[in-house]
């Protein structure tokens, strides 16, 4: 099953979207800038893959997080150099990055 909710942090409007899977989920909340996303994403593949560097984009990856309440609270595992470039940062939680990412 796959769930598109809007949320809004301070104001501000996001969609977070959960695929559910067999023994887990699939969760990511995005701004039309870039996207916080469960342990799911290769951070490492956007930094150094040269076709996916070209795209310039802007993500964060948190680990150990079951729900987008906790996905949205939990500090950042790690970025993507888009991310950084942007003052986001591994340790900043999921909120403070997506309040970057408008």
């Amino acid at each position: 099953m796959v769930e598109m909710t809007p949320i809004t942090i301070e104001g501000q409007q996001f969609t977070a979207v959960t695929v559910k899977l067999p023994k887990t989920n699939f969760m990511a909340v995005t701004s039309d800038k870039g996207y916080i996303m469960c342990g799911a994403l290769d951070v490492a593949l956007f930094n150094t893959n040269e076709k996916l560097k070209e795209r310039g984009i802007v993500a964060g990856r948190a680990l150990g997080v079951r729900t987008i309440e906790q996905l949205i609270e939990a500090p950042l595992e790690s970025v993507t150099l888009e991310a950084e470039s942007l003052g986001i940062k591994a340790g900043m939680t999921g909120k403070e990055a997506l309040l970057k990412m408008l």
